[in-house]
């Protein structure tokens, strides 16, 4: 017999794509438009409906970027069309390949309830067919730009209104009346996923040959030219290849209705409250016409935005979440990023998130649900055990570069030692579409096909929302049991997880973080961002210490309402495309504003709280707001003028060379003519930690044009071109203050930096505070220190703990970190325990090297200090940045880690009456105390929490200065703990975090 395979392919190809999609609805009547465009932001829905509307003809441009148009759809159904089903037809210019990065809109009845959205994927909306009934819809169209094109990653200025062109963007194509044929539309998707099944399948076999045949047969029966009467006819020849069951083998898929909405990004917030509004609808609509469809939604602020800006769109949501089918997700208030925020940030994370749930839903989240994070930290699993979740779902780590992660479902260790049961889809996807390679990719690649029968795919368009659409959920009804195919079924992920750990009794174990082998220029993108999220969540950890201090010490108010509200701010802005640094310039303007406004009402709480505190006096009064091991208290100490004069100040010598030396007696530190750190010596030791003839303190300036992904990426061959900054505009030295002081300003290409190198009293570390005017393109920052220092690891800071990481490449797993993260601090030691801390307040990238020259030993941390991408934003990072570094000459983990501290939560000096004795305080070698607050319940009890932030096991207590009644541990998001211990003693494992209760008497 000859093969015929490739002529069946293209004949089915053709005839689904030019007869049969056409088809799907037959007799179309023209709609009569009218429109309104907005001249500035987006209107409520009364108002948009009560618009006046002026004529408008299909074949018209409407929709300057970011623009909003109202338009007004009327008709009447013929009498023909009685008892069919009839559906608004609406083209607004779209791209089916764009679906969530263009146009869309919000479809409403006139009394305002919403219909659904459309979209490039997505055109119809239901109407009653009733003969000569009158149709009226109304349209809240938004006209997105599309800004990741078809040739991506070009520099554009669309990315802000402020800048976008004024010009309209789309043209309309049709708005029209027209019927409906589920007898065509059913034939569009056995073909459809008839073709992509044989295009799977081993390309002689008996099944895909009689695929291809039966397609052949059911095209051989429908005439092109009578579609809908024979549509019937060539369904009847596809019924028995569709009725073969699957494999008892086949891979078994839990899928899951999914839109992965970014709540910012290519689009600012007010956008994606828009995007929520339309997916919802859409979402909720097709649950009403799909009874197995069930629906899954993460992000508690993205609820929270349709129940405060379109309460009709929550309602529907609501009645769908009590019936089963529409199931938030991931406990989380946004999908965060999860490298950067601080431990404290990821407990509010889930603390805020759960609360909304259980609020407004009565429900909990078991599962974190994070398709799309650029990495995870080590301590997340921790974190997740102790906030109450059993699992965790993601698949970014299928975008690695070079190395292919070698588990699907395993057990995730974290710093602490805590496991929690992870997936990641065989899929690679959170966008499925339940296409035949899909399906197949699942099957294949599943790395535990030996011992585990299953995986979830989240099914529908995202990114810019969408969702699932009636197509995915007509595949699935078609791949539910079909041979040669993974078997589907809708599956809540909770039912999926239960089902995944019983069937996989010993999983694989990963331990340590979950690099993402790509997007590492997202810790460096958007310093402003970053730099003030910092600063805004220190200022509101601090903010609750003393607003909690004075509610127990004076019966002040504690704000409630106000943490939660400038929590939920700093949360959302830890959304995975805004603290990376990957949103357009709007996003990072808007950010930029928040969060100052966060930190100045922070402020102003501290400030409040400190004065009623310190009462009315003239003695300064030093209030201290961290404590590390029982070092620092947090209260407010007296500290006398006589004995700050006490302290011998720092010696500064210029010498022959025009260099300086700065010593105290700690530290001896030379500053060449060029400014850069030529010796640092630790006077207990001796030990000079800069390597020989490589000064430290060195700006290096590298050409940094990634082969994609502008603002995301950092390509390993950025360090084969590197400029090092050595010139000098000037320089000049002197004590201040008993501290010794250089100052030395770079010029260099198109920007300034302005640095001065600061060595106080009594101080080992070195601080070099940087006042940068950048104004570079695709250029790239880094400080380098090259340490005369044999570090086999580096440690660096992560939530309440750090991580270590080798600084060999052995393997392609280690050369694939080129750079990586860190928080306050990164440390660099020999085995001996000496070493050499960098602290920062405001960076994130470091990368590490070692280099062998004879018998020295050098290991060079360079610290990522600004980019330059021109995408999304092309005025990424220009302007002016303040960023302190310090060298810590002599450092170990427990410095590295108080220093770090320290650097970021320094002491305030406040004029007043009254030393204020603390809250708490803890005894104990590493133990730090991370928040002091109010519980979340109001009840006015006190929440303490601490962790071991050195790795190692240690005991310590908690001593209370207030009356109580008693201490119980409570969970992360201080749920209350079967067995809590019920005691101040504290016994700490390593990197454990501990949540402590104290109940008020």
């Amino acid at each position: 017999m000859h093969d015929d395979s490739s002529l069946t392919v293209g004949r089915v190809n053709r005839v689904l794509a030019e007869r049969v999609r056409p088809a799907v609805h037959s007799a179309r009547v023209p709609l009569e438009i009218a429109a309104h465009h907005l001249p500035g932001e987006p209107i409520a829905s009364a108002e948009g409906l009560a618009l006046d509307f002026q004529p408008f003809t299909a074949g018209s441009m409407w929709g300057p970027a970011w623009g909003t148009t109202w338009f007004r759809l009327r008709g009447e159904v013929s009498a023909e069309w009685s008892g069919k089903r009839v559906e608004a037809l609406i083209d607004l210019g779209f791209d089916i390949n764009m679906p969530g990065f263009q146009c869309e809109a919000l479809v409403y009845r006139p009394d305002g309830t919403p219909v659904k959205s459309i979209n490039p994927r997505n055109q119809w909306v239901p109407v009653e067919a009733v003969a000569g009934h009158p149709v009226e819809l109304f349209l809240e169209a938004a006209a997105n730009p599309v800004l990741l094109d078809y040739h991506p990653f070009l520099p554009t200025q669309e990315g802000d209104i402020r800048t976008s062109s004024p010009e309209p963007l789309y043209r309309v194509r049709h708005m029209d009346l027209a019927v409906f044929e589920p007898e065509v539309f059913d034939l569009s998707l056995d073909l459809e996923v008839l073709i992509e099944l044989q295009a799977e399948l081993p390309e002689t076999s008996p099944r895909r040959m009689r695929i291809l045949q039966a397609l052949d047969n059911a095209l051989d029966v429908l005439d092109l030219q009578r579609i809908v009467e024979t549509a019937g006819d060539a369904r009847a020849q596809l019924a028995e290849v569709l009725a073969s069951p699957a494999d008892a083998s086949a891979h078994r898929i839990a899928a899951i209705g999914h839109a992965h909405i970014d709540s910012a990004w290519l689009w600012p917030v007010r956008e994606t409250i828009r995007k929520v509004a339309r997916t919802t609808s859409s979402m909720t609509a097709l649950i009403d016409e799909q009874p197995d469809f069930l629906y899954g939604m993460s992000s508690a602020q993205q609820y929270a935005w349709i129940k405060q800006h379109r309460p009709e769109v929550f309602e529907r949501v609501r009645a769908a979440v009590a019936d089963g089918r529409f199931l938030p997700l991931g406990g989380m208030w946004v999908e965060s990023d999860t490298v950067m925020p601080a431990g404290e940030s990821l407990v509010r994370q889930f603390s805020h998130g759960q609360r909304f749930f259980e609020r407004e839903f009565g429900i909990r989240s078991k599962g974190v649900w994070l398709p799309d994070s650029f990495g995870y930290s080590p301590a997340l699993p921790q974190l997740m055990r102790r906030a109450g979740f059993e699992w965790f779902f993601t698949q970014k780590i299928s975008w690695n570069q070079r190395n292919v992660f070698p588990h699907h479902s395993f057990l995730w260790e974290g710093i602490d030692g805590s496991r929690v049961f992870t997936h990641f889809p065989p899929m690679d996807t959170y966008n499925s579409q339940l296409s035949g390679i899909e399906m197949a990719k699942a099957s294949r690649q599943f790395k535990e096909n030996r011992v585990a029968t299953m995986s979830i795919a989240p099914v529908g368009w995202g990114d810019g929302g969408g969702g699932t659409t009636r197509e995915m959920t007509g595949k699935a009804a078609r791949l539910a049991d079909l041979e040669g195919s993974a078997k589907v079924e809708w599956k809540h992920p909770d039912a999926f997880f239960d089902d995944a750990k019983a069937e996989l009794t010993d999983p694989a174990v990963w331990v340590g973080e979950l690099y993402l082998e790509l997007h590492r220029g997202t810790l460096t993108s958007q310093h402003a961002t970053k730099a003030l999220h910092r600063r805004a969540e220190q200022a509101l950890i601090e903010a609750e210490l003393w607003a909690a201090t004075a509610a127990v010490r004076l019966g002040a108010e504690y704000d409630f309402e106000q943490f939660d509200r400038l929590w939920q701010l700093v949360l959302l802005h830890e959304f995975h495309d805004i603290l990376p640094g990957t949103s357009i310039a709007w996003v990072h303007r808007e950010a930029v504003e928040v969060l100052s406004q966060v930190l100045a009402d922070a402020e102003e709480l501290s400030a409040a709280a400190r004065q009623a505190l310190a009462g009315d006096g003239d003695r300064t009064l030093v209030f201290t707001p961290t404590s590390v091991g029982g070092g620092r208290a947090l209260g407010a100490t007296h500290t006398p003028v006589v004995e700050q004069a006490k302290r011998v100040e720092t010696q500064l010598t210029e010498r022959a060379d025009g260099s300086f030396a700065l010593s105290n007696d700690l530290v001896v530190v030379i500053i060449s003519p060029e400014g850069l750190i030529t010796s640092a010596i630790d006077k207990a030791t001796g030990r000079e930690v800069i390597a020989a003839g490589k000064p430290a303190n060195l700006f290096q300036l590298h050409q940094d044009f990634p082969n994609m992904w502008d603002a995301w990426d950092i390509d390993r061959y950025y360090k084969n071109r590197v400029d090092d900054l050595t010139a000098v505009s000037s320089l000049s030295a002197s004590v201040v203050d008993g501290a010794a002081v250089v100052k030395v300003t770079r010029e260099f290409s198109q920007s300034t930096i302005a640095q001065t190198i600061i060595l106080p009293a009594g101080s080992r570390t070195v601080h070099l505070r940087n006042d940068i005017d950048w104004n570079e393109t695709e250029k790239l920052l880094k400080l380098a220190f090259p340490l005369d220092i044999f570090a086999r690891e580096t440690l660096a800071e992560t939530q309440f703990g750090f991580q270590r990481r080798v600084t060999h490449v052995n393997t392609s797993w280690e050369a694939a970190k080129f750079e990586t993260s860190m928080h306050r601090f990164v440390l660099a030691q020999e085995d001996d325990g000496f070493g050499v801390a960098l602290v920062n307040d405001s960076i994130y990238g470091y990368d590490t090297s070692r280099e062998v020259e004879g018998d020295d030993v050098t290991t060079t941390v360079r610290l990522s200090l600004l980019r330059a991408p021109r995408f999304p934003d092309p005025d990424t990072d220009h302007g002016h940045h303040q960023i302190e570094v310090g060298l810590v000459i002599g450092a170990d983990a427990e410095i590295a880690t108080a220093k770090g501290i320290e650097l970021n939560a320094p002491a305030t000096l406040v004029r007043g009456a009254n030393e204020v004795e603390p809250l708490v305080a803890v005894t104990g070698r590493g133990i730090v105390i991370s928040a002091v607050k109010l519980a979340d319940d109001r009840s006015g009890d006190v929440i303490v929490r601490v962790y071991e932030s050195l790795g190692r096991r240690t005991t310590g207590a908690l001593s209370v200065a207030f009356e109580y009644s008693g201490i119980r541990e409570v969970s992360l998001i201080e749920d209350e703990l079967d067995g809590a211990r019920t005691s101040g003693e504290l016994a700490l494992k390593p990197f454990e975090v501990r949540t402590l209760r104290i109940a008020r008497a």
